[in-house]
């Protein structure tokens, strides 16, 4: 993680309780689309789905959850099936936190990865919850930005460490 850390006493709070989601059928069409939902969203990014497996973002800075944080929360997804389109709002703990970007190619990478490609994401700082607002939104959705930050061994490897599984 980093060395000089830019909030060292966040706020931690309890992970939130999770709906059951229903199984389909086995007598469902396998080959049919699923819709996917603001829920779903919010488990790829937080959810503890296997009991010795954590698949939590974690922050750069600290060794907690984004949602431990607050930083995620389900009710900033926004989610359009139909469209295609997924937009995440997150809150930075502090309003000068040079870990946004950071934070918000994470999520970024860990969608891209994890849904199929129809999607277009959009991840956005919530308004007025950083410095510097617009600079991050404009690096976070401009696709030349965020490859050239994916080719950077150094960059890649921090959210590589803040997206990987961990076993408790």
């Amino acid at each position: 993680m980093v060395s000089e850390l830019i909030n060292a006493n966040p706020v931690i709070y309890e992970k939130k309780e999770r709906r059951v989601r229903s199984v389909p059928t086995a007598a469902a069409d396998e080959y049919a689309v699923e819709p996917i939902d603001q829920q779903e969203i919010f488990d790829i990014l937080s959810l503890n789905l296997v009991s010795l497996v954590s698949k939590d973002i974690k922050d750069p800075e600290h060794p907690y959850s984004l949602e431990e944080l607050k930083v995620i929360t389900e009710d900033a997804i926004e989610v359009d099936d139909g469209r295609g389109y997924i937009r995440v709002t997150f809150t930075p703990t502090v309003e000068h936190c040079s870990m946004a970007t950071v934070i918000g190619l994470c999520l970024r990478v860990k969608l891209l990865r994890s849904l199929p490609s129809r999607y277009k994401v959009d991840i956005r700082v919530a308004p007025g919850s950083h410095a510097t607002e617009a600079a991050v939104n404009k690096q976070l959705n401009d696709k030349e930005r965020v490859a050239a930050a994916l080719e950077n061994t150094s960059l890649l490897d921090m959210v590589d460490e803040c997206i990987s599984p961990s076993y408790e």
